[in-house]
């Protein structure tokens, strides 16, 4: 580390009164060293930020799920991004099955789309119903 009462470089402040020191220095043998500090009121700031930015990064990646079943045959992409774990690419996936395939039967007829597994299907289950088409 650099001292300021030792001979040769002085800590080097990157922004006035930030708390990160930086030193460099050449050995006898011309190679430059770099030695650095932070005091450790940064690294307690560096902690409480961390632990913010993961619980607010939790608290986003909860959805508030469907209060009712959403009926697959006639959702639309923003009330299936509702459901758990489907996103804006799974739920075009799902419209573009059912403009292609014509209506849902039954509900483990999303097993079809891609990225839908069984394991995934049995968090979705709770939250989606397919009504029986009307006869013809």
């Amino acid at each position: 580390m650099c001292y300021p009462d030792e001979p040769g470089p002085q800590p080097l402040r990157i922004i006035p009164a930030c708390p990160v020191q930086i030193c460099v220095m050449t050995s006898k043998q011309g190679n430059l060293k770099v030695n650095g500090s932070i005091s450790p009121s940064l690294h307690r700031s560096v902690y409480v930020c961390a632990i913010l930015l993961l619980a607010l990064t939790t608290v986003a990646a909860q959805k508030k799920l469907p209060a009712h079943p959403i009926e697959l045959n006639t959702a639309t992409i923003e009330q299936l991004q509702e459901l758990p774990e489907i996103g804006p690419a799974t739920a075009k996936a799902i419209i573009q099955f059912r403009d292609k395939s014509g209506p849902f039967k039954r509900v483990e007829d999303l097993l079809a789309i891609h990225g839908i597994s069984k394991a995934r299907l049995e968090k979705l289950r709770p939250y989606v119903t397919v009504n029986a088409p009307a006869p013809k």
